[in-house]
């Protein structure tokens, strides 16, 4: 079977957005905001 991955990135004069989709991965997610408050409540979205 292909794997089942995307990326996309966008990016403006104020912000700069990165994402990656594995649909067979193993469940892990990663959260990296550059703020450490919202890195904590990553549990609040999975």
């Amino acid at each position: 079977m292909k794997p089942r991955k995307t990326s996309i990135k966008r990016e403006t004069k104020e912000t700069s957005v990165s994402v990656t989709i594995n649909l067979g991965g193993t469940g892990k997610t990663t959260i990296n905001t550059g703020i450490k408050f919202l890195e904590t409540l990553d549990w609040f979205f999975w």
